[in-house]
């Protein structure tokens, strides 16, 4: 997994050169590519020096800085397919979130640089900083530097840019449109616009202009054709134009004779749509090969789940708090001990937990073998001691033919075994088939309402929801490349009548950085309508309370003091109609349950 992670982020891919059936067609394209982005770079790095760093020493007025600042965003969206897949360390520094960037192992925190940062300087109602804005745009021209002679000694393949393009086209959908990344500018419109032209170039470039030639255009003239950011209709450009797009994408890579990535990611490289009923990769986030799932750990690992062998009492099974009935959360506010007393936090749900690269609200760990070491030992949960619990389990004749099928040839049996079969039982819970996700796919009989449609563009739009329960998987693992996974600062109240943050230090407990204090994880909003109550600490009981929370701007919102809050504190000013549309589409994310078909101790 580390090893993955360092690749990914020097932008190495395995060539296309080295892979078997690989056309190596595109030579002159790949120049012509090579040259076009590079004239993309130039053309930013040029207008960053000569437009707009010249217009803040200036100190031009805002009404003269904001066109400049938008023709610059537009100069980047064209290259960003390129320095997004190749160079994503430094463009998290061009056009990354306007928040701190922790560094965990180190301890340390770095103050935010680009665009981003720039927006917010130039987007504000009180007097501008001109000091600090020429050190930001000094900061981005020299981030901008680097990926110019980064770019000019790069060896580019063929297979490379059809994956990079693509992802580009899945980067606009689940990013771009939403507001991600212009959220004061509202730009995000005709920056996409820009992008999408751009990959039309490129493609045509490569010879294949049969990709989508008319599908790129016709996306362009729909984005074009929108002026209020608010009322785009995201659920249809997303569905008759975007996935159509990357689908002829891959048809054409395919035809070329080009393989796929090989990297394991949680996106398949030969997804064509976020949507395709088997996108995901449950194995992205193990530890190594020999964790991965089969179905024969997953069955091993059903029967421990619901088994009270593994609490110390010999009453509490996983079951007992993740109940398949309710979406396997629990419906109380917060766990119960084992005495029966309120534990810290709320139940998560287990639906769709593979598809995560963080475990727990506070993001301790990172993948589900100790996720599921940590509840077991914990004393409060189920006090339980997987060494203890294994000599029970050889003994048992049925265990020892499960454990014999989902670890063929092994002489002996570890807790790491009891562990993995109970992961890949949890790793067999990615379901992703709500009715959104089949009319998505265009499966007969899947239909949304009007209201519901709605408020998926609400949800992706208006309401800003999209900007940290990214599509396609609503939580907080950032598309398109799903390596980082955000955690928030929303400031949620000790009580839904009380005037005062929660006490529990979330993050902050686990790395003593202020940024973090008060921070959980973006939990998925998938199943949502069937896990309530909601928050870390269980306080809102409906989904009313919850859109009525954000509505009002989250805790800073609401008057409460959370200097740190990450969510925007200005209200959303949703009405009524609004916000029951939200919880309309909210509960097309529901997907059908698994039969429970196991004992739930300790009900």
């Amino acid at each position: 997994m580390k090893k993955f992670l360092i690749l990914l982020c020097l932008g190495v891919t395995v060539l296309a050169s080295q892979l078997p059936g690989c056309s190596h067609k595109p030579i002159e394209g790949i120049t012509a590519v090579k040259n076009l982005t590079a004239r993309d770079i130039d053309g930013f790095v040029g207008y960053l020096s000569d437009s707009l760093l010249p217009l803040a020493k200036a100190k031009a007025p805002a009404e003269t800085l904001r066109p400049s600042f938008l023709r610059a965003r537009i100069l980047y969206k064209r290259a960003e397919w390129a320095l997004e897949y190749f160079m994503p360390t430094t463009t998290r520094f061009i056009n990354g979130p306007p928040l701190p960037e922790v560094e965990n192992e180190e301890n340390k925190i770095k103050d935010p640089e680009g665009l981003q940062v720039i927006e917010a300087a130039i987007y504000t109602e009180d007097a501008i900083d001109y000091e600090k804005l020429q050190v930001q745009i000094r900061l981005l021209l020299a981030n901008a530097k680097y990926c110019e002679r980064y770019w000019s000694d790069l060896e580019l393949d063929s297979t490379q840019v059809f994956d990079a393009v693509k992802l580009q086209v899945f980067r606009i959908i689940s990013l771009g449109i939403s507001g991600f990344d212009a959220a004061l500018a509202k730009s995000s419109l005709p920056e996409a616009a820009s992008s999408l032209s751009r990959l039309e170039e490129v493609l045509g470039a490569m010879g294949a202009e049969e990709a989508g030639t008319k599908l790129f255009q016709n996306a362009v003239y729909y984005l074009n054709s929108y002026t209020d950011f608010d009322n785009f209709d995201r659920l249809l450009f997303i569905k008759e134009h975007a996935q159509p797009l990357s689908a002829a994408i891959v048809a054409h890579q395919v035809k070329l004779g080009l393989p796929f990535i090989k990297d394991l990611r949680l996106l398949k490289p030969s997804a064509t749509s976020l949507f395709d009923k088997d996108a995901f990769d449950v194995n992205a986030y193990v530890q190594d090969s020999s964790f991965y799932f089969t179905a024969a750990k997953s069955a091993l690992g059903k029967r421990l789940f619901y088994d009270p062998v593994l609490s110390k009492n010999n009453q509490r099974s996983c079951a007992s708090c993740h109940q398949p009935g309710k979406a396997f959360s629990d419906g109380l506010p917060k766990s119960q001990s084992l005495s029966a007393t309120d534990l810290k936090r709320n139940t998560p749900t287990l639906l769709n937990a593979a598809l995560q690269p963080w475990q727990f609200y506070d993001m301790r760990t990172t993948n589900l073998e100790n996720q599921a070491m940590d509840v077991i030992s914990n004393k409060d949960e189920m006090h339980g001691n997987l060494e203890a619990s294994l000599g029970e389990i050889t003994k048992n004749a049925d265990y020892l033919s499960l454990l014999q099928k989902a670890f063929p040839g092994k002489k002996g049996f570890t807790e790491s075994d009891l562990r993995n079969a109970l992961a890949s039982y949890v790793r067999s819970l990615g379901l992703l088939n709500s009715r959104f996700d089949r009319y998505m796919r265009g499966e007969n009989a899947a239909d949304l309402t009007a209201e519901e449609k709605n408020g998926f563009n609400l949800f992706m739009g208006k309401a800003k929801c999209g900007t940290c329960h990214f599509m396609p998987l609503f939580n907080g693992t950032v598309p398109p490349a799903f390596i980082k996974m955000e955690s928030e600062v929303i400031g949620v109240p000790s009580a839904a009548d009380k005037a005062s943050i929660d006490e529990d230090p979330g993050r902050y407990a686990i790395y003593r950085l202020q940024p973090y204090l008060h921070a959980f994880k973006t939990t998925t909003v998938r199943n949502t309508a069937m896990t309530g109550p909601y928050m870390h600490n269980g306080i809102f009981t409906t989904l009313d309370e919850v859109i009525e929370f954000y509505n009002k701007g989250g805790g800073a919102g609401m008057g409460l003091n959370v200097s740190n809050q990450t969510l925007p504190p200005e209200p959303l000013n949703l009405n009524a109609a609004e916000k029951n549309a939200l919880i309309a589409f909210l509960r097309t994310l529901n997907d059908e349950l698994p039969e429970d078909d196991g004992p739930v101790a300790g009900k």
